[in-house]
């Protein structure tokens, strides 16, 4: 029986997770969609990814406090030693002073997510992980809205994983339903008064009004968003207005000399806005598991793009994890 958690993922900067800059010029890097609403996603092989280094600077740095008993000038050794990584270098110090390289479970990378493959060790000596993750979908994407404030916009297709995630009780929201304090533009339609949102492309009528208290339930934890911006759209135009949604730029790389593309180095990119939230399910075989020491919360860097700004995320736990 696996215990159940999940995790919230809020971006501080625009997010990539998808396809690497190539070396085609002018190129496009595709962000990862989910295959039913084409909406973006993060890999679940993505998010254990940052965990597991993440874990491993931890590990590094109880080999590092190992070692410091002894010597604190220990780094220096390393520089004459460029040919093998620091991590790898760091095991065979200590091992040189006979300590075991068992280090505690809360800091061992390989305990959580599994061993990697290792040359001569039968089967590749992988071990299966404790910690499993799913894919992250989003549930709220921020919409710009000429002359008026930004909207956040889901579906139900969207919602209904977030309620299966969360355990949530709220009934779904219909298609092109906000809360009775959204703040768009008032029309006159037969005597009643509607709302309209205006995008780039076109304009969408909401057709239902609920109580903000209703709304409010859709709000992940760790997310501080205001129910007055919430709409829900329908399955089928959140692709659309997803993909009017995203961040897009071209980057290119100069010649060092010159004011001039450097050959090929051009490429255009996509990315998840800031203000995004998105969840991915946790499942894990037994408890004990704190990646975050004794918060719940964290900033962590997702994809790539890194030296570009892109990336920057703040993860908020939740479940029965600890």
């Amino acid at each position: 029986m696996y215990k159940k958690a999940y995790g919230i993922i809020e971006t501080l900067a625009p997010l990539h997770v998808g396809a690497a800059a190539g070396e085609e010029s002018g190129n496009l890097n595709l962000i990862f969609r989910d295959q039913f609403t084409q909406t973006g996603i993060i890999a679940g092989s993505s998010i254990r990814g940052r965990f597991r280094s993440d874990m491993r600077s931890k590990r590094i740095e109880w080999l590092e406090s190992c070692l410091s008993n002894v010597s604190n000038d220990f780094k220096d050794l390393y520089l004459a030693k460029d040919d093998t990584s620091y991590l790898n270098w760091l095991e065979e110090e200590v091992k040189k002073l006979g300590q075991s390289l068992e280090c505690p479970k809360n800091l061992d990378e390989h305990n959580w997510y599994g061993h990697h493959a290792v040359e001569g060790r039968p089967d590749g000596g992988t071990t299966e992980a404790i910690v499993k993750f799913e894919y992250a979908s989003l549930v709220w994407l921020p919409v710009f809205c000429p002359g008026q404030p930004v909207v956040w916009i889901s579906c139900p297709r969207l919602l209904k994983r977030y309620k299966l995630i969360t355990g949530c009780d709220a009934p779904i929201p219909k298609p092109y339903t906000a809360a009775k304090t959204l703040r768009g533009r008032q029309i006159s339609d037969r005597g009643t008064a509607k709302q309209i949102l205006f995008f780039n492309l076109g304009f969408m009528e909401i057709e239902q009004q609920i109580e903000a208290e209703a709304m409010q339930k859709w709000i992940p934890q760790g997310v501080d968003l205001a129910v007055e911006s919430f709409v829900v759209v329908g399955d089928n135009d959140i692709a659309m207005l997803h993909d009017m949604a995203l961040y897009r730029q071209s980057r290119i790389k100069m010649m060092d000399d010159m004011k001039k593309v450097d050959g090929g180095a051009f490429f255009n990119v996509e990315a998840l806005p800031e203000g995004s939230v998105l969840i991915f399910p946790i499942a894990l075989k037994q408890s004990g598991w704190k990646p975050f020491g004794d918060d719940a919360s964290q900033d962590m860097y997702f994809g790539g793009l890194e030296s570009v700004g892109f990336g920057r995320c703040h993860v908020t736990l939740a479940g029965d994890y600890q």
